[in-house]
């Protein structure tokens, strides 16, 4: 089988045609994608209408298996499928509008994470991701070195402790998050890392996750995450996603950053979502 690669023509993207994601893929066919994602970074599939949830997890696993996904509750019936979900009355903050990476507080964050639309409303609602890589080979030779000496502290108490956004004064919200005191706890990893596939470097995660640098006060490492974030979503590394009904979207979550964006205030959307495991 040969895919047809149609390339966004912005900072990273490709939509991929030619392939039914229902059917079991042979395994030229997963090592093309394979390929086709770690050099676009962010891979669409758009008219998978016979695309269920079965085979959303059978792709999973030919992508590398499934991730952790800590402090949501899965669907009914699945262990490792969540419903990113906003139903058309709801009032509360949009979910996951502020740049991130997947579950960067993790020892092992997963490699990637896949997406299939279920519910997709007639305006609004794109995928912003921001090009990691690019972003890192536009600094200045010394600006690069001095990044790669720093050590980043990450944690989910911002977002998924008790008391943090999504925790239990957040009602309302039609999605299944589940915060917990796991949330309290930190994790420190390379401010810049290669990656395990490409050999490439790229920025990994950014403020929100990130809550320290190693050896450095607040007061010292507060504005440089914000100096860092500011550049990291530049609009020259950014591409901007627009959902179609029945398509796939996975992407690399060592080489990307994304967040979301509203614009569809009296309308459902929904998502089904699984992790990627990270790379042996």
């Amino acid at each position: 089988m040969s895919l047809k690669v149609e390339p966004s023509g912005q900072a990273c993207g490709a939509r991929i045609t030619g392939v039914d994601l229902a059917a079991p893929l042979d395994p030229d066919t997963i090592s093309e994608i394979r390929v086709t994602w770690l050099k676009h970074r962010v891979i669409a599939f758009p008219d998978q209408g016979a695309m269920d949830d079965d085979a959303l997890e059978r792709f999973t696993i030919a992508m590398g298996g499934f991730g952790k996904d800590p402090f949501f509750a899965p669907i009914e019936g699945r262990n490792n499928i969540a419903a990113i979900l906003r139903e058309a009355d709801e009032t509360t903050p949009l979910f996951a509008e502020n740049w991130h990476t997947d579950w960067s507080f993790l020892e092992k964050p997963p490699s990637g994470t896949c997406l299939l639309s279920i519910d997709i409303p007639p305006t609004g609602g794109d995928t912003l991701f921001a090009n990691q890589i690019a972003a890192f080979a536009a600094l200045s030779e010394e600006r690069k070195d001095y990044l790669r000496s720093l050590t980043a502290i990450h944690s989910a108490r911002g977002a998924y402790s008790k008391n943090g956004f999504y925790g239990e004064k957040d009602e309302g919200r039609s999605m299944a998050i589940r915060p917990s005191d796991d949330a309290l706890a930190t994790q420190p990893h390379p401010l810049v890392q290669r990656h395990p596939e490409t050999g490439e470097e790229a920025l990994f995660s950014c403020a929100g996750y990130i809550v320290g640098i190693d050896g450095m006060s607040d007061e010292e490492a507060g504005p440089l995450l914000m100096e860092l974030l500011a550049w990291q979503g530049r609009d020259e590394f950014v591409y901007r996603h627009k959902w179609e009904p029945d398509m796939l979207v996975m992407w690399d979550n060592r080489s990307v950053l994304h967040k979301a964006t509203g614009g569809y205030e009296g309308h459902r959307r929904e998502l089904h979502r699984t992790t990627i495991a990270a790379a042996a």
